[in-house]
């Protein structure tokens, strides 16, 4: 099946994935015209008041760069929609979203007719969030047009199954949209991602140590110190199972390798709902690559040139855009 338009032809195959709290409309901007999809959580903008103003300030952002920038335009956005029921603003973002026509929506946690429909009212696509290959077969039956597969090492709410695993499987039935999430932070697992038949690599704990990451000193610097070892599973956070930093769990007071066991029906992702652990980080397993904080731009370099000595040494052909 061929790649809807908007992600066709992108110049790199990666999709900066959104990160809770640290994606804003500058890390957006500096992603796309990097290069890769940018996305964010529309939950970031807080109060709800803010959600025009950030998808103004990313569509005028973007469409200036492509005045200036004919020959380099910037790749497309996504914005990420939770849609589990506890999301009081759903409607309300979706409905800002319809209005700026998002070109790319993520839904997570949850997959519902309804927003599928609402978005391809707009012309947009939707890329739903799985961490199973059940999940996978109920996201398309109810209308996503493509799959975020998250598999064990991914930062934020991620999976356990491998992606060799999770990838075959999808496969084996579906052709469409894929995305692989799980530890990627180089142009050498971006090219194994396609390798294993994703069609793109979805990459989010690196972009937190970027200049225009919205994340403390502190934050990007642990990203920067940390490797694999660092990060622990856990449901405590959110009632979802995810992975996160050590250093950040330890400064909260608990022992990262003691946490209790959350009641999962007690997950809330309320819209403006204070969030008991807004100090605890969310971080995935490939992180060991990340040796400074640097900007956004200088990030996508560096992979677009790991993409390039990655095709080489295998033998592939250069790609026109690489």
């Amino acid at each position: 099946m061929p790649l809807p338009a908007v992600l066709a032809n992108l110049p790199l195959p990666i999709i900066g994935s959104p990160l809770f709290i640290i994606s804003t409309p500058k890390l957006v901007i500096a992603q796309c015209t990097a290069g890769v999809v940018g996305s964010m959580p529309m939950l970031n903008a807080r109060p709800a008041s803010q959600v025009d103003e950030w998808l103004a300030e990313i569509t005028e952002g973007l469409a200036a760069w492509d005045k200036a920038h004919p020959e380099q335009k910037a790749a497309p956005f996504a914005i990420n929609q939770i849609v589990h029921k506890s999301n009081d603003r759903l409607e309300h973002d979706m409905e800002a979203c319809a209005r700026y026509k998002v070109p790319i929506i993520i839904t997570s946690l949850g997959a519902r007719v309804d927003i599928n429909e609402a978005v391809h009212a707009w012309g947009g696509v939707v890329l739903h969030d799985i961490i199973n290959n059940a999940h996978a077969h109920k996201a398309i039956e109810k209308g996503a047009d493509g799959l975020i597969a998250v598999a064990a090492g991914a930062g934020g709410h991620a999976g356990t199954k491998s992606p060799f695993a999770l990838i075959q499987e999808i496969r084996q039935w579906f052709d469409g949209p894929l995305a692989l999430s799980g530890s990627i932070a180089t142009g050498d697992a971006v090219l194994a991602a396609q390798a294993m038949g994703a069609d793109f690599a979805y990459i989010g704990s690196a972009f937190i140590a970027t200049e225009e990451a919205r994340a403390i000193d502190a934050h990007k610097q642990a990203i920067v110190d940390a490797n694999s070892d660092d990060i622990v599973y856990s449901n405590l956070f959110t009632g979802v199972h995810g992975n996160y930093l050590k250093p950040s769990i330890r400064n909260a007071g608990l022992d990262p390798d003691n946490l209790p066991v959350s009641d999962p029906s007690k997950m809330n992702f309320g819209g403006d709902a204070k969030k008991a652990w807004k100090d605890i980080w969310g971080c995935g397993q490939g992180i060991g690559a990340v040796d400074k904080v640097r900007s956004t731009a200088e990030f996508v370099g560096q992979l677009k040139a790991q993409y390039a000595a990655a095709r080489q040494r295998l033998g592939l052909p250069m790609l026109a855009t690489v």
